[in-house]
């Protein structure tokens, strides 16, 4: 388990964007020089900020907290 604090969870929210800037265009596109990456992605950037999406929780709290108490009863005395 990792702790995060309060304050710092827009972080994991910053890391899921550059996740979508990794995955929708620097893994799929070829660039042949650093001038043309950096233009592809100012291109992404203002397409994303044109049709922003938010991110959304798509489980509620408890199926969280349901999910983690299974993850522990599954790991806790495998001799981690």
């Amino acid at each position: 388990m990792h702790f995060t604090r309060t304050g710092s969870s827009w972080i994991n929210q910053g890391e899921r964007w550059f996740g979508f800037l990794t995955d929708q265009m620097i893994r799929r596109g070829s660039h042949k020089n650093v001038q043309a990456l950096e233009r592809d992605i100012r291109t992404w950037v203002k397409r994303w900020n044109e049709d922003p999406t938010p991110l959304t929780w798509t489980k509620t709290a408890d199926e969280i907290l349901d999910s983690l108490a299974r993850f522990c009863r599954r790991t806790s005395g495998a001799g981690h």
